[in-house]
């Protein structure tokens, strides 16, 4: 008998508690570790913890103030380990999240339950959210199976920030739905399968403002969902469905849709892939978890919009069953598809779930994958690349990921792309067999079933980088989270159709 698994909640994020007046002695209140943030130059500041320490260091050393805004210096001082950063409100938001995620990782490694987070200069206010934004993000604790787990933090300490301030609300929405998309991603595959996956949905959909609903294998395949269906086949456990979740928010008048690939383990299928990069592939239903991510904090934030989130979840197995390539099968919206490789298995999956979406008739479709390897070869793991199906929605893109510090780039949606795609036994090819553009032939192909609906699609290749992105310094990065709680907003805002 199988053993059963209980997908467990994320870690809660560090309590704040917001300091007044003059920064206390941190150690007689049990504080060990903490981060000054400086927003101008140390020499200009009259004090802050630790500035005698922090200039005779700079001195001996012959390191110029200015180093300090690409590089944390940390030293311990009267039993407190501080790391000091100078950071510029006016800078990019990513280089100013990359430098306080720098320097907090020499303090949030050595798993401190208090830690204080102290902000002085002209633009401590401004940078508050951030900080904490960051500290958050970074002091959570994500899986980890050893014996020994990893704890984080439990007390942020911020000093020198307003008492009250609606930005730390959003702060903390956007870092518990990040945190939460790079929990599940981080679940190994033996314990986040599809099943256990919908199981976690339904439990998670009864706590929260959603309805909950599912199109199970059985269901899809009455349907006449081939797309999906020639994926989920290989799987010797029929637990693969399409999960739909719903928040309808106050005085909404408008309705997104939002698509997430939820491969919960991808072999490749009979186009098997090498082990060096199958090594990760329960990582790649990372789409899922970041629509799921945004659904958490736009129903957190009340944002004024129904919000429907479609969930494509499913394993691609090497099994007899397997589809395989040459095989024509027939999606959910007739169109038929000629495989060419079974690892191109993502944009099946999302052909049908896209057509479920638009016949729901959204004003907006936004997916998220992480889909092609020619993304990844394009941009590297360090920004994500986007589809858009106008300029306006493509330069929304563009500025909301300036704002979020999360960076996309648009790629060409050329309708010329298509000849490359034409089958002579199907409606369309799946792919080609050598690759060249794949990540534009993909959004050609997925642009296929979202009807007439406005629509962007985001190639998730940030979604792991070594040693972090940004805000984040975890590998797995949660990538698209902040981007589409951010691009929801400035939407419904700017009024785009």
């Amino acid at each position: 008998m199988s053993r059963q698994v209980q997908i467990e909640a994320p870690h809660t994020l560090a309590r704040l508690q917001v300091l007044l007046g003059e920064p206390v002695q941190w150690n007689r209140r049990g504080i060990r570790h903490g981060l000054v943030v400086l927003t101008e130059s140390p020499d200009n500041l009259a004090d802050f913890p630790g500035k005698s320490l922090l200039l005779s260091v700079m001195k001996r050393s012959g390191m110029k103030p200015e180093k300090l805004r690409s590089a944390a210096l940390a030293a311990p001082l009267d039993g407190v380990l501080l790391s000091w950063i100078w950071v510029n409100p006016a800078d990019a938001r990513f280089r100013v999240q990359s430098a306080l995620c720098q320097a907090l990782k020499g303090l949030v490694v050595e798993r401190p339950d208090h830690l204080a987070l102290s902000l002085h200069g002209a633009g401590a206010r401004e940078v508050a959210a951030q900080v904490l934004y960051v500290a958050w993000l970074n002091g959570v604790a994500l899986p980890d199976r050893r014996k020994n787990p990893s704890s984080g933090v439990g007390v942020l300490h911020l000093h020198g920030a307003p008492l009250n301030d609606v930005r730390f609300r959003v702060a903390g929405e956007v870092a518990k739905a990040n945190t939460l998309a790079r929990h599940l991603t981080l679940l190994p595959p033996n314990e986040l399968t599809p099943g256990t996956y919908r199981q976690y949905l339904k439990d998670l959909s009864r706590r929260q403002p959603w309805r909950y609903h599912e199109y199970t294998t059985s269901r899809l395949r009455q349907m006449g969902a081939g797309a999906f269906m020639a994926v989920a086949q290989g799987s010797p456990k029929e637990d693969a469905a399409i999960v739909h979740l719903q928040y309808r928010g106050p005085k909404a008048r408008r309705r997104v849709a939002l698509v997430g690939k939820g491969i919960c383990f991808d072999t490749g299928g009979h186009n098997l892939k090498p082990a060096r990069y199958m090594y990760g592939m329960h990582e790649d239903m990372n789409g899922s978890a970041v629509a799921l991510g945004i659904l958490s904090a736009v129903s957190a934030l009340e944002l004024p919009v129904v919000l429907d989130v479609w969930l494509a979840l499913a394993q691609n197995h090497i099994s007899p069953l397997a589809y395989k390539q040459n095989d024509v099968v027939t999606a959910l919206d007739g169109t038929t598809i000629e495989i060419v490789h079974t690892d191109a298995e993502g944009r099946m999956v999302l052909a049908d779930t896209l057509t479920l979406a638009s016949r729901q008739r959204p004003d907006l479709i936004l997916d998220f994958a992480t889909l092609t390897g020619s993304m990844h070869t394009a941009l590297g793991s360090r920004q994500s690349g986007i589809f858009a199906s106008d300029e306006r929605l493509e330069g929304l893109a563009r500025g909301v990921g300036q704002v979020t510090g999360e960076r996309v780039v648009p790629f060409p949606l050329a309708e010329d792309y298509d000849a490359a795609l034409e089958s002579r036994v199907a409606d369309v090819k799946q792919c080609t067999p050598d690759g060249d553009a794949d990540h534009i032939l993909a959004a050609r192909f997925l642009r296929r079933f979202t009807g007439q609906c406005s629509w962007v699609h985001m190639d998730l290749s940030a979604s792991r980088n070594e040693g972090g992105l940004g805000a984040v310094g975890s590998d797995v990065t949660g990538f698209g989270v902040h981007w589409g709680v951010g691009f929801v907003d400035s939407w419904l805002k700017n009024g785009l159709q």
